[in-house]
């Protein structure tokens, strides 16, 4: 049974299955109705035919007893063509047979009380026989047996069929159910992740605080969160891809150290100590991207990081790698890293969003990254420029 699901997915589930199941019912009673008439045709070119065989059989045996000066012996007859029948003379009189019904000797063909009677008149008046009549007693018993089973046969696949659309309606509906529940995560994410530093803001300003430097350095470090919030929500869902960053050849270890006093400030909360050796590197890449890309590394080394952590950053031979003594990463885990909305953990806060921002600048750029982690020791992010 479909659960959690908002009115426009039930509506669209249900669109879906009944137009399915719709189209498949229609299709399947043309085909089974297709099907009735070729077999009930079958059943009656084969019936008439055994008809018109007994009847021959009938009129020859008639006149070659005729010929053979003998007489009719309805007995033996009766035991030998399995069907009711009757001779008739010139004058439409019934010569012997069981058929009770008045029937049209100069109709071939007829259907009487829901059976059908054949009319021969080969045996022309030999031993007085001018007609003989044979009549079918089982085409009806066919004809329902043939529709009770094409009921039964397609109440069966019908609901195969129904079974099969439910669970393609679920399919269907499947990735739209998972996507809003990663918007609905990701709004209730950035709600909270925006809350922190807007709190901050508001209690640093509020009537009641004390100007003090401790208030504005939380004022600045809440504006400067906020700040990184938008920017990222800016690079993944409103930049404009008709304007392409124009890359430059920058030099990289000065625009780490630059972000690593920005970062200072949150790394001495937790009392993180931070190293670096920077050899001087140049790359052709967006100077935005690059802080970007540089920045949300070093943010989550920070968040998911131990009190009293440390971080190692090192660029060498146009290889950057940012090491922390944090909480790590599982290794089966690894592997969904940089999906969209993706976090490895509830501990802290976030949205999912950074590592995809990092992945998708590598890829622009032609970086190798490769992250090593391990459970309750660290995680090293390596680009390979």
């Amino acid at each position: 049974m479909v659960i959690d699901l908002t009115r426009s997915e039930r509506n669209t589930f249900f669109r879906f299955l009944g137009l399915y199941l719709g189209s498949s019912f229609i299709l399947l009673s043309v085909i089974f109705y297709l099907f009735y008439k070729i077999e009930s045709k079958l059943h009656y070119d084969l019936i008439t035919s055994n008809m018109q065989n007994v009847a021959s059989k009938v009129s020859s045996s008639i006149i070659y007893a005729h010929m053979s000066e003998l007489t009719i012996n309805t007995t033996k007859l009766s035991k030998y063509i399995k069907y009711d029948y009757a001779l008739y003379d010139k004058n439409h009189r019934r010569l012997a047979g069981n058929i009770d019904e008045n029937i049209n000797l100069g109709e071939r063909l007829q259907k009487v009380n829901d059976n059908f009677i054949l009319v021969d008149g080969t045996p022309r008046g030999h031993l007085g026989v001018y007609h003989i009549a044979i009549k079918e007693n089982f085409f009806k018993d066919k004809i329902t047996k043939l529709i009770e089973d094409i009921i039964l046969y397609f109440v069966i696949i019908f609901s195969i069929i129904a079974i099969i659309g439910y669970y393609l309606a679920n399919l269907f509906i499947s990735p739209i159910i998972n996507e809003r529940r990663k918007l609905n995560n990701f709004i209730k994410d950035t709600t909270h992740e925006l809350n922190t530093p807007i709190t901050a803001i508001l209690m640093s300003t509020s009537k009641d605080a004390i100007p003090s430097e401790k208030n504005m350095q939380r004022i600045n470090l809440s504006a400067k969160r906020i700040s990184e919030i938008y920017k990222d929500l800016v690079y993944l869902f409103l930049q404009n891809n008709n304007k392409k960053p124009t890359p430059t050849n920058l030099d990289l270890d000065a625009i780490v150290k630059e972000q690593l006093q920005y970062f200072e400030a949150f790394a001495s909360k937790k009392q993180i100590k931070i190293t670096s050796q920077l050899e001087p590197t140049k790359y052709l890449i967006d100077k935005e991207n690059f802080i970007r890309l540089v920045n949300n590394i070093l943010s989550n080394a920070i968040k998911y990081n131990n009190i009293g952590g440390s971080i190692d950053i090192k660029l060498k031979n146009n290889i950057l790698s940012i090491e922390d003594s944090g909480i790590g990463i599982k290794k089966e885990l690894l592997k969904d890293i940089f999906n969209r909305y993706y976090r490895a953990t509830k501990d802290q806060g976030g949205f999912g969003i950074g590592l995809n921002i990092v992945y998708h600048i590598c890829q622009e750029y032609k970086i190798k990254i490769d992250v090593k982690s391990e459970e309750n020791v660290g995680t090293t992010f390596t680009l390979k420029f």
